[in-house]
């Protein structure tokens, strides 16, 4: 697989480096700042993004996927890979066209969690031209692109926070002392908060993905229909689960079934979930906040977007709470590439592709980095 992206990557690299000029090795830029070219291909989304470390974001660009995968009711991984070879290299030309740039001083790219064949090739693309135009490029974890998100706004948080980051397989609470110094405070026992939002949009027979779906219905449903449980609110620590309140629902389906009552039961269904799902993130979330004694928290990831849980978080916490914009709570290379700019000592030359499935957040600490030589 790998030698098969490698090869079909060399063959496209050339094609699209044709119709740039050849002056392109030379140095454009004599400040301090540095041009950011940012890449994310972790799942269902094609994006590129440039960043000046200076000026701020140049440009961003997004390939959505869910058309594809809808048919199938999530997302298929070798079509996500198929698509990201198809789209990779003319959103990146279209980037760097549209900001009049030539080449990036470096090149970021999403080397995990994600689906590894997505990943191989962002990883692919991204060493290959960095070789090519003999930059250096910066690995970076998918979980803190959105961590650092909010850092592309206007009114950014300061240190220490808390950062609660729900996309779709993940939900974590983590404790921010600086880039580079996580701890996970509390993660998901089971479902992420986004596979729940999917799996219960299945079960209503709503489209994917799952939570736009499942917000649009609940604002025609009375949200206190039905007694969903809000797990763990009341165990110790700071994990969340799903599993029990996606089953709820699911019997709850059923029984209405049944009765021949479920069409019209539909949005107070998706109303009372959606009430108990974020409940539990929030009651993690200042529990946390509370006992970490953290005055700022930051939302980010694909559920970030959710239009309850921005509206009452903001009304329960006492303290600063900061989104970044709707664009950038979905997976785009926009906060890859401030994530990279965040991490300009870990350029290194390019050589190899990397793409990992799984990698624990800690391993990203300079903290442990260093232990581990």
């Amino acid at each position: 697989m790998i030698l098969l992206v490698s090869l079909f990557c060399k063959n496209k690299l050339s094609q699209f480096l044709s119709k740039f000029d050849s002056s392109c090795n030379e140095i454009l830029y004599y400040h301090n700042h540095m041009l950011i070219l940012g890449i994310e291909t972790s799942c269902d989304e094609t994006a590129v993004a440039l960043y000046d470390t200076d000026k701020g974001l140049l440009a961003h660009v997004l390939n959505s996927q869910i058309s594809l995968h809808a048919p199938y009711g999530g997302v298929v991984p070798e079509i996500a890979s198929r698509d990201h070879l198809r789209c990779l290299l003319p959103l990146i030309k279209k980037v760097l066209s549209e900001a009049n740039i030539k080449k990036p001083d470096v090149i970021a790219y999403t080397a995990g969690p994600g689906l590894v064949g997505a990943l191989m090739v962002g990883s692919a693309v991204a060493n290959g031209l960095a070789l090519t135009w003999n930059c250096e490029v910066i690995p970076i974890h998918h979980m803190e692109g959105h961590l650092l998100a909010p850092m592309l706004e206007n009114e950014k948080p300061t240190y220490p926070f808390l950062a609660l980051l729900v996309s779709g397989g993940h939900s974590l609470l983590v404790d921010v002392k600086a880039v580079g110094n996580y701890k996970i405070l509390g993660t998901t026992l089971d479902d992420a908060i986004g596979e729940a939002f999917d799996k219960v949009a299945k079960l209503l027979d709503l489209g994917y993905p799952g939570g736009p779906e499942i917000s649009r219905l609940a604002e025609k449903g009375i949200d206190d229909s039905y007694n969903f449980p809000r797990p763990m609110l009341k165990k110790p620590g700071f994990d969340f689960s799903f599993s029990g309140l996606k089953t709820a629902v699911m019997l709850a389906v059923k029984d209405l079934k049944k009765q021949g009552k479920l069409e019209k039961e539909k949005a107070n269904i998706a109303a009372s979930f959606q009430k108990a799902a974020v409940d539990s993130l929030i009651g993690r979330t200042l529990k946390a906040a509370r006992e970490k004694n953290l005055k700022r928290v930051i939302v980010s990831g694909g559920v970030g977007a959710n239009k309850m849980l921005r509206k009452n978080l903001k009304k329960c916490f006492e303290g600063e709470v900061y989104y970044p914009r709707l664009e950038f709570c979905t997976d785009n290379a926009a906060m890859i590439a401030i994530a990279a700019a965040h991490r300009l000592n870990d350029k290194i030359k390019p050589s190899q592709i990397e793409a990992k499935a799984r990698w624990p957040m800690e391993q990203i600490n300079y903290q442990m980095r260093s232990k581990n030589g």
